[in-house]
């Protein structure tokens, strides 16, 4: 595939990253000099150091070739300005526009394309559905919901007393109740795709497909004890903050219109607390004028005084969501030494990722890793429903539906091989879902979830069709 990417910022080139490793075409337009450089001596892509919105430097990049263009300027109207653009000349391109503003989303939604682009990606709207299903499990891991399936896949370290310390999988699934399997095991700087004779052990971090409703029990037996969240404080009252705000209070859930679906699977909880710290006290004014009932407290974070002062470390949550990662980890980190329950953190990327919870933090969301994921799941073509990449960022989960004519309907399962390694994890088939065995086939209109290593996009393309 060949594709055209606008501004090289960190998600730009994550994405250009990412795509050039699975062997794709990638040109990448960066206005800015020291990053067109950058990206041009480290990258095996075509780099050009202009301003995107000029059709001529499209031509230049390949767009009348190109398959998709992916514009991640730091301006929404700048994005929405050159898919524009492109789609006066080049309207079969599929265009992807990276914003922030709510109501061009909302736009989106009332109109099939909105100047000739076909998906918006909203960073914050993206991030705060990972903290909201997260706190629905207890904030104890990471979780990733499949929709309209009852399964769910939960992430948790594994404690020197866990029951899981020195078990074999061929005997997991003699504790652990329901149909579950465990899909990567992180080990170190190591990522395993798990087979039967493979023991965990104290200090590794596993991965566990699971009925949702079973999945507090995993956790349980992996040496973590699921506790109410009742009060729970954000830190940032910036537009990730706000939206997770509105998540947990159930706020404007009927004007709020479909940006805000992460709110549809959390139930109303009037019984949980929320307090909202943040330093601008213009800024505070706002958000007590927005939630009336939540307690706005005008304080930096970074003051130690404060958190004793204010009581802040009887939380029994907190969410670092500022825009600086450093202070998101170290405030999360001394918060939970304090004596707060549960700890979230937002950071940029998979690497900080690793870092912050090898110190002890709960969940973690890279906020840069959730964008490009988003972005993938729209470039790999209309079979592909979703992708999320978990570990260090080599390992993908990706919802595939099986169509009539792709290659691999109507063949057993074990003819199912990637060569870097990979593996089905979950069926949707109707109103059923399930964890396939050895008898499985592949049937036209199943929808699949299956786990495989980086460089499989084009055997799965293949594959899937």
């Amino acid at each position: 595939m060949q594709i055209v990417i606008v501004g090289a910022g960190m998600v730009g080139t994550e994405l250009a990253r990412h795509l050039i490793q699975e062997k794709h075409d990638v040109s990448v337009i960066e206005s800015n000099e020291e990053r067109a450089r950058h990206l041009s001596n480290h990258f095996d892509c075509m780099v050009l150091n202009e301003e995107g919105n000029n059709l001529n430097t499209l031509e230049e990049a390949g767009i009348a070739k190109a398959q998709a263009l992916v514009c991640l300027t730091g301006s929404d109207e700048l994005n929405m300005i050159i898919c524009g653009l492109a789609d006066s000349r080049y309207p079969d391109v599929t265009k992807i526009a990276r914003v922030r503003n709510d109501e061009y989303v909302k736009l989106n939604k009332t109109s099939e394309r909105v100047l000739g682009i076909d998906f918006f990606v909203h960073p914050d709207v993206e991030a705060s559905r990972s903290v909201l299903n997260a706190i629905e499990r207890g904030a104890m891991g990471d979780v990733l919901v499949f929709s309209d399936t009852r399964y769910e896949l939960g992430s948790v370290d594994i404690t020197e007393s866990s029951a899981f310390n020195g078990l074999a999988l061929t005997s997991f699934r003699s504790i652990v109740p329901g149909d579950s399997l465990v899909t990567l095991i992180e080990r170190g700087n190591e990522s395993i795709l798990p087979r039967g004779t493979t023991v965990l052990q104290k200090g590794d971090r596993i991965h566990i497909l699971a009925d949702g409703e079973k999945l507090d029990k995993v956790f349980e037996l992996a040496g973590e004890e699921k506790k109410p969240l009742r009060k729970i404080g954000i830190v940032g009252g910036g537009r990730l903050g706000v939206l997770i705000a509105e998540g947990l209070m159930e706020q404007e859930k009927e004007k709020s219109f479909s940006l805000f679906s992460i709110f549809k699977n959390l139930g109303v909880r009037s019984d949980r607390r929320i307090v909202i710290i943040e330093k601008d006290y213009e800024l505070c004014k706002e958000l007590a004028a927005r939630f009336p009932h939540a307690l706005v407290l005008n304080e930096d974070i970074s003051d130690e005084s404060f958190v004793t002062e204010e009581r802040i470390d009887d939380l029994d949550l907190i969410i670092t969501t500022t825009d600086n990662q450093e202070l998101n980890m170290i405030a999360a980190i001394y918060l939970k030494s304090c004596g707060v329950g549960r700890t979230i953190a937002m950071v940029t990327g998979s690497g900080y990722a690793a870092i912050a919870r090898q110190l002890g933090l709960d969940v973690v969301i890279p906020m840069k890793s959730v964008v490009v994921d988003s972005i993938l799941s729209h470039l790999m073509g209309v079979g592909v429903k979703d992708i999320h990449r978990i570990g260090d960022g080599s390992i993908g989960i990706i919802e595939i539906e099986i169509f009539k004519d792709a290659p691999i309907s109507g063949k057993p399962l074990p003819e199912f091989k990637l060569s870097a390694g990979g593996l089905v994890l979950l069926v949707k088939r109707q109103n059923e879902s399930f964890i396939p065995t050895r008898d499985y086939t592949f049937t036209p209109g199943d929808r699949i979830v299956l786990i495989a290593k980086n460089g499989s996009d084009t055997e799965i393309e293949r594959l899937f069709g």
